[in-house]
């Protein structure tokens, strides 16, 4: 199974394929791998030794600029996992490969209070960027896009963990371009503007 891959300088890590969200506009109801992975569908959720080995054995073969969490899955649904690695990365990096670690990004929809109501966001502190699909500008077109397991709690969730965890790492919000009409798409800029997070428009893959 998969547990890495590359994207441009980026190296991903897939470490689950579960998520609370069924978006509309999800790369995996489209095809089967992205970049160099030619699937990224998981046997089963790899365990945290076998995350290092993987991510050891990428790294030996080609450097990254970033690492980032991100697969066929929300990686926040294993958020002491997300941690745990991330923690690793900038604990030993340096002295297993003789330079600095590289940039370590979680891509996540945000619903980290209620996947985990007993996670403490400051230690998203090991983290160098946490980036938040917002998809919408209001919880109706949230649910109709991102259709979250959790209803209509999702959307004010996710703006509470933006607020939260921008008090321990940098963080960033995205919508994907043509998913939301030109007004809704300034309402998402004005939400962001008035959080202080950076708004990102990502493409449609």
């Amino acid at each position: 199974m998969v547990i890495t891959y590359r994207l441009g300088n980026s190296l991903y890590l897939n470490i689950t394929n579960n998520c609370s969200c069924d978006c509309l506009f999800c790369i995996r109801n489209l095809t089967k791998g992205v970049g160099d992975a030619d699937s990224l569908w998981l046997e089963r959720n790899p365990s945290v030794e076998e995350i290092k080995l993987a991510l050891e054995e990428s790294l030996r073969k080609q450097d990254a600029k970033e690492i980032v969490f991100c697969g066929y899955g929300e990686p926040m649904m294993r958020a002491n996992v997300v941690i745990n690695i991330s923690k690793y990365i900038k604990d030993n990096f340096s002295s297993l490969y003789e330079k600095p670690a590289p940039l370590v990004r979680v891509n996540t929809n945000g619903l980290a209070f209620l996947m985990h109501p007993d996670f403490d966001v400051s230690q998203l502190a090991v983290v160098d960027t946490v980036s938040i699909s917002l998809t919408a500008d209001d919880n109706e077109e949230y649910q109709r896009l991102s259709r979250p397991m959790y209803g209509r709690a999702a959307y004010p969730a996710l703006l509470a963990f933006a607020k939260q965890a921008k008090e321990h790492t940098q963080v960033v919000f995205s919508i994907v371009e043509g998913t939301l009409p030109k007004e809704r798409v300034k309402n998402c800029i004005k939400i962001a503007s008035d959080m202080g997070i950076e708004l990102r428009i990502r493409e449609m893959e």
